[in-house]
């Protein structure tokens, strides 16, 4: 009986692989021309897997959930931390515990009027906890700290700012989950204040050393001075071009008035992440 031409291909594939692997054993070969082979393999398997899909009769589900997944672990962090009640800044306690945090606008310049009393926050941010910490009391007062001390930037600011104009949120978590956390809540909101937005940053600015006096005064700076350290700092942008450029980011960001529309946007990025065969650059929150 003749073989099917289909199986005759796969053994000739086959016979090539192992003619290929017996070359690249006898032969030493460059880091130049490893990396090349190591890219052409990785593309030869990605192929056959996607053949091996095609010949099974049985597909494979649209999503698998694997709760060890760390972008999924950042997400569920970043969804607790929105299930927190939220709270005035200017009446924060101590407490125990590292973690994320949010923090939120709710006054009436006209600067931030687009997410003023919404569930879109002004700045998000982690605090680390101290090394090897295994229990909340291990991981000091981190996240109670890192909101102290952008409270006390803000009451600073006093000219253009009013400390009883903030809420925040807080989530202690166990060590070692709070930056996938916040690198998704960055991707979600894009908060004006955080400096991957790469308008209205330098809150997070703890002041400069006799040696670095000639850095330029970060745009928050600029636009609420206050920070003693920062007046004699040259603006490298006037307040006038951070104002353009803080309304049209808001014209073109997406702006969550509510809750539920911020658990929607949770919601399609989970399952965006359990998709298999989903890129994780391209993984993007979006309320979309």
């Amino acid at each position: 009986m003749a073989k099917r031409q289909e199986l005759d291909k796969a053994e000739q594939t086959a016979q090539k692989i192992e003619e290929l692997r017996q070359a690249v054993l006898q032969g030493g070969i460059s880091s130049v021309t490893r990396g090349k082979l190591l890219t052409s393999i990785s593309l030869m398997k990605d192929s056959l897997d996607a053949l091996s899909r095609e010949i099974d009769p049985v597909r494979m589900p649209d999503s698998f959930f694997d709760p060890t997944e760390p972008r999924l672990i950042g997400h569920f962090v970043a969804l607790a931390l929105i299930a927190q009640e939220r709270q005035a800044l200017k009446d924060l306690t101590k407490f125990y515990g590292a973690g994320v945090y949010a923090i939120y606008y709710t006054g009436d310049a006209d600067l931030y009027a687009p997410i003023s009393r919404t569930e879109t926050p002004i700045y998000v941010g982690k605090a680390d906890p101290n090394a090897n910490a295994k229990t909340l009391i291990e991981q000091g007062t981190k996240l109670a700290d890192r909101l102290n001390e952008h409270r006390k930037s803000i009451g600073k600011a006093s000219t253009t700012l009013d400390i009883a104009d903030f809420e925040c949120r807080a989530l202690a978590v166990q060590s070692g989950y709070q930056a996938a956390a916040e690198s998704h809540l960055i991707r979600l909101f894009k908060p004006i204040w955080n400096n991957e937005t790469r308008i209205l940053f330098g809150i997070g600015k703890h002041g400069d050393s006799a040696e670095t006096r000639a850095n330029n005064k970060s745009p928050w700076d600029t636009l609420h001075p206050g920070r003693k350290w920062a007046d004699a700092n040259t603006e490298a942008k006037t307040a006038d071009e951070i104002r353009a450029e803080v309304a049209k980011h808001f014209a073109e960001a997406t702006i969550f008035k509510r809750t539920e529309d911020v658990f929607a946007a949770f919601a399609a990025g989970i399952r965006r992440a359990d998709q298999l065969g989903a890129d994780p650059e391209d993984e993007v929150l979006s309320e979309d």
